[in-house]
C-alpha cells in the first residue's frame, strides 16, 4: 500500500553500496524508517534529496513484514543550508533529533512534535539567538513533563524565563535576554530534571 506524508530526515545510514536507510519524523506516522533503493547511484531520482534535516513530501510502500518501508518518491521543500555552514547549529539540530528519538515511539502519530522540530530548525536556520532550553522545555510539555514552576528550585528571574520560553513562538524569543548566570541556572535545572524523568540524555547537549 502506497502512503504519502511530509517528513523531516532525522538520520541516514548505508544499507548497501547503493541504498540508504532514511529515518523520518512525520506528523501522521511519527518516526518512520524507509529504504531508498539505489539512492547512491549518480542518476538516482533521490540524488541530492536525502540529507539530514531536509524537509520533504514523500511517498512510500508500507512493508507487511517489518518497520522498514520502501521509499518511492521525494519532493524537497526545505534543505536548511544554514545548518551546514555552522557546526554549532548542526550540533543543536542533531541533539534535538536524538532527544526526540529517545523519547518517542516509532510509527506513532506525532503532529505536535513534528511541528516543534520543524519550527526549531527554521529558528536555527534564521540565526535564532537562543540555545536549546526553549526546545527542551517545549518538548517536555509535549511529553506531559512540564516542570512545576511553583516547586522548582529556580530564582524568580529564571522562572520567568521558563514561562517565556514555554509561552512564546520561536520569533518571540529574539527579544528575550538571558544573562550568563541565568543560563547556567537553567542548564543545571533542566539537566537534572531530564535525567530524573528520562534517565539519560543523548550526547551533544549545549546551551
Amino acid at each position: 500500500m502506497i502512503e504519502s506524508t511530509t517528513g523531516l530526515i532525522l538520520r541516514t545510514r548505508l544499507l548497501t553500496d547503493t541504498s540508504l536507510i532514511v529515518q523520518w519524523l512525520t506528523p501522521e506516522f511519527g518516526r518512520l524508517a524507509t529504504v531508498a533503493k539505489g539512492a547512491r547511484r549518480p542518476k538516482s531520482p533521490f540524488a541530492g534529496k536525502l540529507d539530514l534535516f531536509y524537509l520533504a513530501d514523500l511517498s512510500f510502500v508500507r512493508s507487511r513484514r517489518s518497520e522498514l518501508h520502501v521509499l518511492r518518491e521525494v519532493g524537497l521543500r526545505e534543505t536548511h543550508p544554514a545548518l551546514r555552514r555552522d557546526l554549532t547549529l548542526l550540533r543543536q539540530a542533531a541533539y534535538a533529533a536524538a532527544l526526540i528519538e529517545q523519547t518517542t515511539e516509532t510509527e506513532t502519530p506525532l503532529p505536535a512534535v513534528f511541528a516543534l522540530l520543524k519550527g526549531w530548525l527554521a529558528h536555527l536556520a534564521t540565526g535564532g539567538a537562543q540555545g536549546t532550553f526553549a526546545f527542551e522545555l517545549k518538548l517536555l510539555r509535549e511529553l506531559g513533563l512540564t516542570p512545576d514552576l511553583d516547586r522548582a528550585r529556580l530564582s524568580p528571574g529564571a522562572r520567568e524565563i521558563v514561562r517565556r520560553f514555554l509561552g512564546s513562538e520561536w520569533s518571540g524569543l529574539e527579544s528575550l535576554r538571558v544573562s550568563a548566570p541565568q543560563a547556567e541556572e537553567l542548564r543545571r535545572f533542566l539537566h537534572g530534571f531530564m535525567i530524573h524523568h528520562l534517565d539519560r540524555l543523548p550526547p551533544g547537549r549545549i546551551s
